[in-house]
């Protein structure tokens, strides 16, 4: 891609509602994120700070080999009240806290996870994005249920680093 395209695509994608963008032309790949939608609300006035990322466009192999998940969903990380972190839904989906109807749950309340472990699925528009923890944590609390429509932002877990 050339630098006037993605600027352009910058100013679009400021301009829009959406709080990341994942594009890849098989020479390059752009993901374009806006990190004010994973935490808390900006002040008023305050704007949205975007990041973006270009890098050169990777094979299926080398990208497993990354360990990047295809189809994985970055978290917002806000702190709760309680002083925990509280992970919320980067998209509006359907919550399924279990990968089929008669599997166990991902995480409990006192699970303990490592980063790149699933915390749960959210389905949208028929993709199965699998949540996937970024740091090494324990569940404190699960705010949703199988099933359940999500927002965008709200909280689905509670959580201590470890």
């Amino acid at each position: 891609m050339n630098e006037k395209l993605i600027l352009t695509l910058l100013d679009k994608f400021s301009a829009a509602s959406i709080a990341e963008l994942d594009l890849n032309d098989g020479t390059t790949h752009l993901v374009m994120r806006k990190e004010a939608a994973f935490k808390n609300a900006p002040a008023a006035g305050q704007t949205d700070a975007v990041s973006f990322t270009a890098a050169p466009a990777v094979s299926a192999t080398d990208a497993a080999a990354a360990q990047e998940p295809a189809g994985g969903v970055r978290l917002g990380l806000p702190v709760s009240s309680g002083g925990n972190d509280t992970i919320t839904s980067p998209i509006v989906a359907t919550f399924y806290g279990a990968p089929g109807p008669d599997s166990p749950p991902f995480v409990r309340p006192g699970s303990r996870v490592k980063a790149g472990d699933s915390l749960c699925i959210l389905e949208a528009m028929k993709m199965m994005n699998h949540l996937e923890a970024e740091f090494d944590c324990e569940i404190v609390s699960v705010l949703a249920s199988n099933g359940d429509l999500v927002e965008y932002g709200q909280a689905l877990f509670e959580v201590k680093r470890l």
